[in-house]
């Protein structure tokens, strides 16, 4: 006789990748674009649908959802401090924790253009697949993780820009020497 499962049967972690838009890359590994689309057939004849997200999101918030390096549970790279839906898509912002080799590694590749994928790690809870076209229609989806990974799924949802300490660094840089000529030109001025 066999003791019944303590916990019920999951339905295996499904994922869907996007592509990664760095127009800008920075040190402090700081980034935001869009893990997912809306109504956007990705390459396994998937569409995710408005509001897909809601439940999941209210359930875990974006500390609840894993930043991970293609989809490797043992490859944590960061945190993810913003995710919403909006009217476009699933739009995310995250932190690379540098004090992570592989995070290191990562933010350089982004900043190479050589790594441009986001792809979502998910338990699909509601779906409709249509018998004619073999679009699979998402409603509700249960978010576990979004990876930055190599090859995306769904190419138009990207990365928009990726913040770095040398940007900071730069920009701070820039301010105290346009205070230093600002106080010169009052001082020549009076």
């Amino acid at each position: 006789m066999h003791a019944p499962p303590l916990l019920p049967a999951l339905a295996p972690i499904e994922t869907k990748r996007a592509r990664l838009d760095l127009t800008s890359v920075a040190a402090t590994g700081s980034f935001e674009g869009y893990a997912s689309l809306f109504n956007v057939e990705d390459l396994s004849h998937d569409v995710i649908l408005p509001g897909a997200f809601v439940t999941s999101l209210a359930r875990r918030g974006a500390g609840g959802i894993k930043l991970l390096f293609q989809h490797d549970p043992a490859e944590p790279i960061g945190v993810w401090t913003d995710i919403a839906e909006d009217a476009r898509g699933l739009k995310v912002r995250g932190q690379l924790t540098l004090e992570v080799a592989r995070a290191r590694e990562v933010l350089a590749l982004m900043q190479a253009g050589a790594l441009e994928g986001l792809s979502i790690g998910f338990r699909s809870e509601k779906a409709a697949r249509d018998p004619r076209s073999g679009i699979r229609r998402l409603s509700k989806i249960d978010l576990w993780e979004i990876s930055i990974v190599t090859f995306p799924m769904q190419p138009g949802a990207r990365i928009s820009a990726v913040k770095s300490a040398s940007d900071t660094r730069e920009a701070a840089a820039i301010m105290r020497r346009t205070a230093r000529r600002l106080y010169a030109l009052s001082r020549n001025h009076q």
